[in-house]
Formats: structure tokens, C-alpha cells, sequence
């Protein structure tokens, strides 16, 4: 009998054994695809979600982003547009700046200028990079813009670039109308500076911060405030309780959370870039120049004034609104407010940052209800993950809002390009 009872014990000690180590197995195969992997998934031209896998894609968690609550398909979803982000950008080890991407030197060729085009044919240019001592570069990564404009009509188009990841890059235009067009290829960073910006986008996306200031009575104190703040200090918790935009501030020490003043730029940290990382961001020489071209390299369009919209003055900082506007002829009221933070202007009043998706809740709508939105400035500077998640929130809010009322119109601004330095570097602009 004790015999029997001691080899059933034997088994079944041998049996957690062995659990124990196909478990450390799985765990450990886990984390291995979780470093090396992600699984993106992307969308057919039927609209269905199709899965691979995109191999080489490291990114460092910030702030809980990687812990978020998510449904099956949202995951999804942010997998593949992290993917499809994911900017190819050679690693070629250090690279001197005579050896980086040239503009000046650079140049581009209409392929079939003599060829017959229609409104809305396919125009292809050939771009060919080389660096400062003349020669062909053998790989990509360029930040390339190019566009076709006329001065004449005041009308332009972007183009679609290809990058061959070997010093050449095709654009495709779509001829959009008649007449002359001119073709203009600009570079806004080379491939040497865009590898610094990736590092900083890791390495620092802190880099720009926020303060607020706190009063009660004669009492008034200063903090520090970002989506996400380091150490173990105590902090006032400004999240949005609808929406859930993560929002925090150093807790004052004498006064309580609910003094909340203000909201405004802090700054940024500088002496984040090596002299020679420097070189590769020399306003006139290598950031946003234009590439090789017999036409202007921009043109200036003037928007034409609705001499009828009469602005109120209510009193608020330039940049930052409420702003309200009314043309009594043709029956138009326009009003115009900044989004929640982050936002980078100098002060906004605590209670006028409103979150786009609670604004949006709070439309009515209708056909006589259009809606403009511009979200991805401030956010340039922070991990891809913060500007997805600002977006997800106000795509169910537009959602919500053309269900009651399918006949408003929502338009949507994407994000351009500006020559600022690279704690602020808006290169991003093409991804967002």
C-alpha cells in the first residue's frame, strides 16, 4: 500500500515538474515574439483585416500606453498602423556629414516630358540623391515632399513617394487640371538626420514639457505637468473622466489639486543632439531645401475674405480662443476653440482646455453643421501611441455624431510640414 501510495506521489511530483517547464518554455517563446515581432494587421481593398507579421519592430513602452484597454480589433488596428509607420530607415552605422544627403547636389527627371498628358493621367519623376561630395548615396530613407502646382490657377497636389532604397526614389502625380504645371521636389531631412529624430522619439519623447499654475488667495505655486511624469512625487490627476486622456500634474505643495489656474509651455530640453548629429539639421542647408528644380520652390496661396463674417471680441489670447465669428447676411455662425492638452501655446485658462471628442458629443448637427478638425501638432513630439489613442476617441465621437445626424460634414486636416529645430521637428507631419 505505501508502496503504491509512494510511486502515485512520484508521478505527480514529476508531472509539476514537467508543467513548470513547459510553462517557462511558452512564457519565454512569449516574450521572445513580443521583442522581435509585431503582429500587424492590415486592411484589403475589400475592407476585411488581414494579419502578417512585420519582423524587427522594437518599441519602448511609454507610460502604460502598452496596457491600455483595447478591444480585439482596436489592438488590431494600432498594430497595423504602427507597422505601416514604421519608417525604414538603413542602418548603416555612423555616417559623416559629407556623406549625408546632399539637396543642392540632388536632382530630379520627369520621366515622358514629351509624352501627351490628359486631365487626370499618371505623371512619374525620378529622384537621385547624392551627398555633399557629389556622389551617389546607395541607400534610402529621405524625407522627400513634392508637389505640382500652378501659379497661374493657385491649385497644387501632392505626390506619392517611393522610396527603391538605393539612392533613388520614383513620385507618382495625379494631373488634377489643365494647362502648365510646374514639378518641385523639396528635402526635409536626410536619412542621417531622420535616424537622430527616431532616437529622440524613443529616447526623449519628454522633451517637450508643461506646467500649470496653481492659486488660492495670495498663494500661488508652479508645477510640472506631461501625459506621463517620471519619479514618485505626488500628482494631481487631471485625466479625463469621459474620455480618458491621460493628464497629469506635480502635486503643489500647499495647495490642493482643484486650484488649477492655467495651463502653458514649459520648454523644451536642449543639448539632446552631438555637434556631429547636429549637422544634420542646418536650416539652408539640409532641412526642407528643394532638390533641383526649374520652377519655384513654393508659392503662396491667398484665401479669400468673407467680407461679411463679423469676429466678437471675447476677450481671449491670440492662438488659443474661444473664438466667435458671425455673418448675419448669409446666415453663418463659425466658432473655433483649441484641443486639450498637450498643447504647446504660452498660457490656456485651465477650464478652455476641451477634449475634440467632448466637444463633438456636445454637436447637435445637421445639414447645415460643418465640422473642421486639426489634431497632430502638439503631439509631434510624443510616441505614436498617445496622437492614436487622441484619435480613437474622437473617431467614435464623429461616429456618435453622424449616427444622430448623417448629413453633417466632417473634414478632417491632415498635417504639413515646418522648419523648426529637432526638439520640435515636425518631419513627423508625413506620418501623422
Amino acid at each position: 500500500m505505501w508502496t503504491n501510495f509512494f510511486k502515485l506521489r512520484l508521478f505527480c511530483c514529476l508531472l509539476a515538474v514537467l508543467m513548470v517547464v513547459v510553462l517557462v518554455i511558452n512564457v519565454t517563446q512569449v516574450e521572445y515574439l513580443d521583442h522581435e515581432t509585431v503582429s500587424a494587421t492590415f486592411i484589403d481593398s475589400s475592407g476585411q483585416f488581414v494579419s502578417s507579421q512585420v519582423t524587427g519592430i522594437s518599441r519602448n513602452p511609454y507610460c502604460g500606453y502598452d496596457q491600455q484597454t483595447l478591444s480585439s480589433q482596436e489592438r488590431m488596428e494600432e498594430d497595423s498602423l504602427l507597422a505601416a509607420l514604421h519608417r525604414q530607415v538603413p542602418d548603416v552605422g555612423p555616417v559623416p556629414f559629407v556623406k549625408s544627403t546632399d539637396p543642392s547636389s540632388s536632382y530630379f527627371v520627369i520621366l515622358n516630358s514629351a509624352a501627351f498628358f490628359k486631365v487626370g493621367s499618371q505623371l512619374e519623376v525620378l529622384v537621385h540623391v547624392q551627398d555633399f561630395q557629389r556622389k551617389p548615396k546607395k541607400y534610402g530613407g529621405d524625407y522627400l515632399q513634392a508637389r505640382i502646382h500652378s501659379l497661374k490657377l493657385q491649385a497644387g497636389a501632392v505626390g506619392r513617394v517611393v522610396d527603391y532604397q538605393n539612392g533613388f526614389y520614383k513620385v507618382f502625380f495625379t494631373l488634377l487640371w489643365p494647362g502648365k504645371v510646374k514639378v518641385s521636389v523639396s528635402l526635409v531631412h536626410p536619412s542621417e538626420g531622420i535616424r537622430v529624430l527616431q532616437r529622440l522619439q524613443e529616447d526623449k519623447p519628454d522633451r517637450v514639457y508643461f506646467k500649470s499654475l496653481f492659486r488660492s488667495g495670495r498663494i500661488s505655486e508652479t508645477t510640472e505637468c506631461n501625459v506621463c511624469l517620471p519619479g514618485n512625487l505626488p500628482l494631481c490627476n487631471f485625466t479625463d473622466l469621459y474620455t480618458g486622456e491621460p493628464w497629469f500634474c506635480f502635486k503643489p505643495k500647499k495647495l490642493p489639486c482643484s486650484s488649477r489656474i492655467t495651463h502653458f509651455k514649459g520648454g523644451y530640453l536642449k543639448g539632446l543632439l552631438t555637434a556631429a548629429e547636429s549637422a544634420f539639421f542646418q536650416s539652408g542647408v539640409n532641412i526642407k531645401m528643394p532638390v533641383n528644380s526649374s520652377g519655384p520652390d513654393w508659392v503662396t496661396v491667398i484665401p479669400r475674405r468673407i467680407k461679411d463674417l463679423v469676429e466678437f471680441n471675447l476677450g481671449s489670447p491670440k492662438n488659443v480662443g474661444p473664438f466667435l465669428a458671425v455673418d448675419q447676411k448669409h446666415n453663418i455662425l463659425l466658432k473655433y476653440r483649441c484641443h486639450g492638452p498637450p498643447i504647446r501655446f504660452t498660457t490656456v485658462f485651465s477650464n478652455e482646455l476641451h477634449y475634440v471628442a467632448n466637444e463633438l458629443n456636445g454637436i447637435v448637427g445637421g445639414k447645415n453643421t460643418v465640422v473642421a478638425i486639426a489634431v497632430w501638432s502638439h503631439f509631434s513630439t510624443f510616441p505614436l501611441e498617445v496622437y492614436i489613442r487622441r484619435l480613437r476617441n474622437i473617431r467614435r465621437a464623429v461616429v456618435r455624431l453622424l449616427d444622430r445626424s448623417p448629413k453633417t460634414v466632417v473634414v478632417i486636416r491632415t498635417a504639413n510640414a515646418q522648419e523648426l529645430g529637432p526638439e520640435l521637428t515636425r518631419c513627423r507631419g508625413l506620418r501623422l
